[in-house]
C-alpha cells in the first residue's frame, strides 16, 4: 500500500445523507486516511440506495488509487452534481475500496457516525 495512506473498518455505523434523503447506513464501511487529508468514509455500495445516485461523465485520476468514476445524488427535491466517487478497478495497494462509495461533505451532504 502506498506508504502514506492507510484503510481499517470504519468503528462503529455510519450514516450518509443528502438532499433530505438517507441514502444508507453501514457497519462495513472503511476509513481511509491518506497523507494529511482529512479521514474520507467509503460505504459499501450494497449499503447505499443507489436509485439516488445516477453516472456521469466526469473521471479523475489519482497515482495512488487509480481512476475515479463520480455519481450525482438526485432526490425529489435537487441534484447534487458529482458529490460522489467510486474507484471501481482501484490499484492493487488500495483494492479494499472496491466496490465502494465516497461522499463529498459539503453541506448539502453529511456523513456521520450514529
Amino acid at each position: 500500500m502506498a506508504d502514506h495512506i492507510t484503510i481499517r473498518k470504519a468503528e462503529g455505523t455510519w450514516s450518509v445523507r443528502a438532499g433530505g434523503a438517507v441514502l444508507g447506513e453501514s457497519a462495513n464501511a472503511l476509513e481511509l486516511v491518506e497523507g494529511d487529508y482529512p479521514s474520507v468514509i467509503y460505504f459499501p455500495r450494497d449499503d447505499i440506495a443507489m436509485a439516488f445516485l445516477d453516472r456521469t461523465e466526469k473521471s479523475t485520476h489519482c497515482p495512488h488509487k487509480g481512476d475515479a468514476s463520480y455519481f450525482s445524488v438526485v432526490t425529489k427535491s435537487t441534484t447534487l452534481s458529482d458529490v460522489v466517487w467510486s474507484y471501481e478497478t482501484p490499484k492493487e495497494a488500495v483494492a479494499r475500496i472496491k466496490d465502494h462509495l465516497a461522499f463529498y461533505t459539503n453541506g448539502d451532504v453529511t456523513v456521520e457516525q450514529i
